[in-house]
């Protein structure tokens, strides 16, 4: 018998969403075992292997986009829920001058290398924006506010990906032969890691309180997409006559999840979340961490990273060393490190 409409469309995505939870339960469980290396890092890790070995197969893609974006997405509200407002804006506001710096010396460094390596203006800039802020989320609000072509964004997504994978893997070892405390890993992954899933990832592999840092700072520096986009806007339209000039609501422009991690945050301030349900939702907030990394590799491509050629590349690489290497310099700098 052949289903349509919803019942078929929630079996597509019940099917696709299962090799992200076995790969995701088995990185979990080898993360108990092995905790240095943590359930989010493994799940990278296999999925990565999986989606070369197997490809991103039809059946499978409906659902572990499901993974990689929702249930992402909701695992970092339901770390809000495991912090109060009063954590959230200590944390966010200590954090600024070091995600302002490591902003601006990324935005300048991506306009005069980008430029320097002659890569075509839409992929300097979108690899650019995708570094100083938030990965993809920054390269797909950007590329509609530039105008950039599917080329392009495919490109910067792609450049961004390998380095999310790669600040996933090798941040939480770094930061132990750095000897990083949890709330100095935590600015470090939430300022010089691309992407949520990997910030989130990383963190969590530290520990806790690195996780609980990482995330707001992150968020935090998600909201620079807002004036960036918006003065970006200003000065394209500047350039325009009158009657093809646009206008962009500023508050469109935040991620929805974004504003449920803050009320999940302000419930758990206002004591509504019972003491009881602490250890469920820290579970389920890292295992749905697991199980969207476990996604986020399946869907990652060796071989788009390596027809996307060199220079895209190593201009991904530059700016990802001078973000991170200036986030150390100014926690160093401002006594946090």
């Amino acid at each position: 018998m052949q289903l349509y409409g919803p019942v078929s469309s929630c079996l597509k995505l019940l099917i696709g969403l299962i090799p992200p939870l076995i790969i995701g339960s088995i990185a979990w469980g080898v993360g108990l075992v092995v905790p240095v290396l943590g359930g989010p890092v493994i799940a990278i890790l296999i999925g990565l292997v999986v989606g070369q070995l197997f490809g991103l197969r039809n059946e499978w893609a409906e659902g572990v986009s499901f993974a990689s974006k929702k249930i992402l997405q909701g695992s970092i509200v339901l770390l809000g829920a495991g912090m109060s407002l009063t954590q959230v804006a200590q944390i966010g506001g200590s954090g600024l001058p070091v995600m302002i710096g490591t902003l601006v010396i990324c935005l300048i460094a991506g306009l005069v290398i980008g430029r320097a390596m002659k890569i075509e203006e839409h992929i300097r800039s979108l690899i650019t924006y995708g570094t100083a802020i938030c990965g993809a989320s920054a390269i797909a609000t950007m590329s509609a506010v530039i105008g950039a072509s599917g080329p392009a964004i495919a490109v910067s997504i792609t450049v961004i990906v390998l380095y999310n994978v790669l600040g996933a893997v090798l941040f939480p070892t770094i930061g132990h032969i750095l000897g990083l405390s949890q709330e100095a890993f935590g600015m470090w992954a939430g300022t010089a890691i691309n992407d949520t899933s990997s910030v989130v990832a990383a963190a969590t592999v530290y520990g806790s309180v690195a996780a609980t840092y990482a995330v707001v700072v992150k968020l935090t520096r998600t909201l620079a997409i807002i004036p960036l986009a918006l003065f970006k806007t200003w000065s394209l339209n500047s350039q325009l006559p009158g009657e093809e000039q646009r206008t962009t609501v500023f508050y469109k422009l935040i991620p929805p999840f974004l504003i449920l991690f803050i009320l999940a945050a302000a419930v758990q301030s206002i004591g509504l979340i019972p003491k009881t349900w602490n250890d469920p939702i820290h579970f389920l907030a890292h295992f749905g961490t697991t199980v969207a990394m476990a996604a986020v590799g399946m869907s990652s491509s060796l071989t788009a990273i390596r027809d996307a050629g060199w220079k895209p590349v190593a201009l991904g690489a530059i700016l990802w060393f001078f973000v991170a290497t200036s986030s150390l310099a100014l926690q160093w700098l401002s006594g946090s490190l």
